[in-house]
């Protein structure tokens, strides 16, 4: 970004659970939509998500799904964690290890009497080190269901399953973390959006750690992520009127392919407000740290003045942050 942030998120506005748990409905979360145009700002309930866009506009969805890539092991006896971020190839994984020791190439990591991963190399750019593991494929992966754990930050107060972390959607294991835009949306508030015209396609793009600890955050040029996008979803895109991502995982995959034309493979592409964006017209997103490169996006869509007054008017409006929080739609209205 140009300039720095002007914000700071006050804790009580971190969300710490799944509405779910105060006895509502994922649907039941706050929307603050951005006119692109006219910069004006409106107050709603998701689920007036549906007035906002029209027949004819394209809704693409991320469908991976959240694999619990918290992995507890034992490092020169001591208790460690591995926090799974990008796989390589099968067995070979970068990962971010949470150790007092210092770590060195040929270090083993012991995570099961019949599980290991040995470290190869650190990355040179991010804190992530290449970790290769003893077992691969369907074995590696039962571990990763059986005995991990889904990725919980600082504000999460209290333990939650691997399903608190998916999208009703979600079909493809992949991703590290939650692909958290699309949490919102319940099959019922799908099937309305379809029936008033608006398509539904899906893509996958797998995420990596949002988030390396000790205020280091991803630079996404060293930040790979897979990505596929199906054939009939390109076919949606032609045919599209407003073409709406819904997290900035989608904008990435979509940008990615209009810079390169292959519909899979790994991005690294850096999207910020110097970034011309050719497919997305709309984005639906959750609310972002300063820090965050997905804030950095943002920008992409809106002028950073304009992005930041909205995020000062969302911490007076008391919207909350997070993977479990609130949603900020930014698409143009026109004269809707």
């Amino acid at each position: 970004m140009n300039h720095a942030p002007t914000f700071s998120i006050p804790d009580h506005l971190n969300a710490s659970e799944p509405i779910e748990r105060q006895g509502k409905q994922r649907s039941d979360v706050r929307m603050l939509v951005l006119d692109r145009d006219s910069h004006r700002t409106f107050h709603e309930p998701f689920t007036a998500i549906a007035n906002y866009l029209q027949q004819g506009d394209v809704l693409v969805l991320n469908r991976s799904r959240t694999i619990p890539s918290r992995l507890i092991g034992s490092l020169h006896g001591e208790t460690i964690e591995l926090r799974l971020s990008h796989e390589r190839r099968d067995g070979l994984w970068d990962g971010l290890i949470l150790s007092s020791s210092e770590l060195h190439a040929g270090d083993r990591i012991f995570l099961s009497s019949s599980l290991s991963a040995t470290l190869i190399e650190k990355d040179e750019h991010t804190p992530l080190w290449r970790v290769a593991f003893s077992k691969r494929g369907a074995q590696l992966l039962e571990y990763v269901y059986r005995y991990g754990e889904p990725i919980g930050y600082e504000y999460i107060k209290s333990s939650l399953s691997i399903q608190d972390y998916q999208t009703v959607y979600s079909s493809a294991p992949g991703s590290v973390e939650m692909c958290s835009a699309g949490r919102p949306f319940t099959w019922q508030l799908l099937a309305r959006l379809k029936q008033k015209g608006v398509r539904i396609a899906f893509l996958e793009l797998h995420t990596g750690l949002s988030y390396y600890e000790n205020d280091v955050w991803p630079d996404p040029a060293h930040h790979p992520e897979h990505y596929h996008i199906p054939k009939e979803t390109i076919e949606e895109l032609k045919k599209g009127k407003r073409i709406i991502a819904v997290g900035t995982t989608v904008v990435r995959a979509l940008e990615t392919y209009a810079q390169t034309n292959r519909s899979q493979g790994t991005t690294t592409l850096s999207i910020d407000a110097g970034y011309e964006l050719q497919l997305a017209t709309g984005l639906l997103t959750g609310f972002h740290e300063p820090q965050a490169s997905h804030l950095h996006m943002l920008a992409a869509f809106v002028q950073e003045q304009e992005l930041f007054r909205v995020y000062e008017q969302a911490i007076r409006q008391g919207y909350q942050w997070h993977e479990f929080g609130d949603v900020n739609f930014i698409l143009p209205l026109g004269d809707m």
